[in-house]
């Protein structure tokens, strides 16, 4: 009978139930989308916020020392470098998989021209594979990807080449193909670069060719790391203080969380007398963007959910207004008003679940297409999100149908029953 009931119901207000229908998917969609964009956003974020370089440097503990304490920095402030045969350790730590790129640096003094100039070894390319097995392929031309470059980018091997930054190509009147000396060995200029910074006083060369002009062969001054993190809490800022002063539990969150503070100290394991340090404006950036863009995705779904409750509850209200006689008349044939309000929320709740399993499945096309927009790949669905949107749907039409429920709690058959 009750089913029964139901049934005729949806029927006969078969347009009404249709618009709450329509509410439903309108909001579940949205709410569906936010929530995977959401927990997918995470690394996408990060990935893109990778276009402005390292945000983890790791140098000689020294070295470190005397550039906090006395600003010093560069080649005569110590002899103490970190081994080259290091680098690559960098992906067998804990986050190894975190770690995208990665490039040694090794920064002196050289004699171009009569004139004394700054010079930077590094690995524009490095192919190689590890003791794993996986196949690593980094290097500072995806570190510099704002870089705007005239001629081309130095290869894994071009130890005879070297680009030169646009400042200096300029004063000393050098363009893309000539040769140059520095100290006593030739060069070709391979390409010239805009960093806009101070590197674009000095010369970049492979590091092999660097090391063997300063003598300093198998060593570097220092790495740049570009990892993907997790934003900083209270958690991680109390570790980065002191990493001892954690409980054996907080110990183990955070070094099996990917936070910055986590992932330099996993990076001084492995590197010998390496003191990995983070970039802070890049990593605090990349947490605050993270944090507001979801922010953003929690607000949007709350709204849509409120804007949903909202219709949902004017459309139930308008349909018990209509059905007020018939609801009198089950009153006065002896059903108590909880018996109708089941019967009510039944309804709703019918409707409302059709209406989110096609919201739900549209709202994963949503998620998948600014997927594509924004980041040029998908968005992996998250299971949660289904226990998600079916509590918040469930919510949403039990708050939209209280005014219809408090109208029928108040209904009096008498008076319904005579037109009044």
């Amino acid at each position: 009978m009750f089913l029964r009931m139901i049934t005729k119901t949806l029927i006969r207000q078969k347009s009404k139930m249709i618009m709450i229908a329509f509410t439903v998917v309108l909001g579940v969609s949205l709410s569906t989308a936010m929530m995977n964009v959401m927990l997918g956003v995470g690394d996408k974020v990060n990935r893109e916020l990778k276009v402005y370089g390292a945000n983890i440097t790791v140098r000689h503990k020294d070295a470190a020392l005397m550039s906090d304490l006395y600003g010093l920095e560069g080649q005569g402030v110590n002899d103490k470098f970190l081994r080259e045969d290091d680098v690559l350790k960098l992906k067998s730590i804990f986050w190894g998989f975190n770690i995208l790129d990665f490039a040694p640096m090794l920064e002196g003094r050289a004699n171009l021209n009569g004139s004394d100039v700054s010079i930077i070894g590094t690995w524009p390319e490095k192919h190689a594979t590890l003791p794993t097995g996986e196949e690593l392929h980094t290097g500072l031309k995806a570190l510099r990807t704002w870089w705007e470059v005239s001629g081309e980018w130095l290869g894994e091997n071009d130890n005879d080449s070297v680009m030169i930054g646009h400042l200096l190509a300029s004063q000393n009147n050098i363009h893309v193909g000539d040769s140059i000396t520095v100290n006593n060995k030739n060069f070709t200029v391979k390409g010239i670069f805009n960093d806009g910074g101070n590197s674009d006083s000095k010369i970049l060369m492979t590091l092999p060719a660097a090391q063997g002009l300063l003598n300093l062969q198998g060593r570097v001054s220092e790495i740049e790391v570009s990892a993907l993190t997790t934003p900083d809490n209270d958690l991680a800022r109390k570790a980065a203080q002191d990493p001892h002063s954690l409980s054996p539990d907080e110990y183990e969150t955070w070094y099996c969380t990917a936070y910055v503070s986590a992932i330099c100290h996993q990076i001084q394991e492995v590197i010998q007398d390496g003191v990995a340090k983070p970039v802070r404006q890049v990593a605090e950036s990349e947490g605050t963007i993270l944090n507001k863009t979801t922010l953003l995705m929690i607000l949007i779904t709350i709204l849509s959910s409120i804007g949903s409750a909202l219709a949902i509850s004017n459309l139930i209200t308008a349909s018990v207004i209509e059905r007020s006689q018939e609801l009198g008349l089950l009153k006065a044939l002896g059903a108590y008003n909880w018996q109708i309000a089941i019967l009510v929320l039944a309804e709703v709740m019918i409707t409302g679940l059709a209406g989110g399993v096609i919201g739900y499945f549209m709202g994963i096309g949503f998620a998948q297409v600014i997927g594509q927009t924004v980041f040029g790949s998908y968005i992996e669905i998250a299971r949660m999100v289904i226990l998600i949107v079916a509590l918040i749907l469930f919510l949403v039409t039990l708050i939209g149908s209280i005014p219809a429920i408090r109208y029928l709690m108040a209904l009096k058959p008498t008076e319904v029953l005579h037109g009044k």
